[in-house]
């Protein structure tokens, strides 16, 4: 069982950034793909980023291109989330996700095996 723990949400500034981290439990986190969704009111779960085992490959949505950046590190079982330039369409609530099967990077949820409890993210106009 792998437990998910994201931190670091709150509220901010249209063109301010946040810092998401997300800690595993566990000794086998560097053997997990990680990675970000996010769920905004009344719209789907959708993907952010997602990372690689050992953090070699990143794939990130269109929409936070440029914009957000993803890493981890395993010595810590904690994943990263370094959210630049936020807009208020970036508002939703934030989950970091394992997926312990395979080391390339699924872009649908349900490829993902563990899930946190999310963490609120509000970008004021």
């Amino acid at each position: 069982q792998v437990q998910l723990v994201e931190s670091g949400g709150g509220l901010v500034q249209a063109g301010g950034s946040l810092r998401l981290s997300c800690a595993a439990s566990g000794r086998t986190f560097s053997s997990y793909v990680m990675g970000w969704f996010r769920q905004a009111p009344g719209k789907e779960r959708e993907f952010v980023v997602g990372i690689t085992r050992r953090g070699g490959r990143r794939e990130y949505a269109d929409s936070v291109k440029g914009r957000f950046t993803i890493s981890r590190d395993n010595a810590k079982n904690t994943v990263y989330l370094q959210m630049n330039s936020l807009k208020p369409e970036d508002t939703a609530v934030y989950y970091c996700a394992a997926c312990v099967v395979r080391d390339t990077i699924a872009t649908s949820d349900r490829s993902y095996d563990y899930w946190g409890q999310g963490t609120q993210v509000t970008v004021s106009s």
